[in-house]
């Protein structure tokens, strides 16, 4: 997969996840409270993996959107540009069975988005959006590496336990 990132769309990400970070840090930090946006975090780094599907797409079209809209924003602001090219990488790839994990993993934060408030609404997106742009970085991919691995080795245990029962 293709993805053009700047140093200013990784900005936008990482402001995003300032914003969600903070009022955790400086209030209560119960672990719960960091939920909504994890849950969307998780779903947007495992879109950085999913090439050739839906996920995956909508993830190189975040990194786009961000890319465009910081670079847009950097030169209007400092009349700099902010496009300086980073490099992008991977954090693995994904089993068929892991691939049914993530569908799984997709289902649970759509079904937390729709019960939840409008704010943790917004947390859930910007989890998703500032992880798809932040998850195609070669330092978070490699800090993130165990992620792909854990998702393939669960979709490999419920396979084998589908088929022969042994837990």
């Amino acid at each position: 997969m293709n993805v053009g990132l700047s140093l200013a769309g990784v900005a936008v990400a990482l402001g995003i996840l300032w914003a969600n970070l903070r009022p955790w840090w400086k209030g209560g930090r119960d672990p719960k409270a960091l939920l909504p946006y994890a849950s969307g975090a998780g779903l947007g780094s495992l879109a950085t993996i999913c090439i050739g599907g839906a996920l995956g797409w909508g993830a190189a079209g975040i990194a786009g959107i961000f890319t465009s809209g910081g670079n847009a924003g950097v030169s209007k602001v400092t009349g700099t540009s902010g496009a300086a090219a980073m490099p992008t990488g991977r954090m693995g790839t994904l089993t068929p069975e892991g691939g049914i994990v993530v569908c799984l993993i997709l289902l649970g934060v759509v079904l937390l988005y729709k019960t939840s408030g409008k704010q943790d609404k917004r947390r859930i997106v910007g989890g998703v959006a500032s992880f798809a742009v932040l998850g195609f970085l070669p330092g978070v991919a490699q800090l993130l590496g165990w992620w792909p691995d854990l998702v393939n080795s669960l979709g490999d245990h419920g396979r084998t336990l589908l088929e022969t029962g042994d837990v």
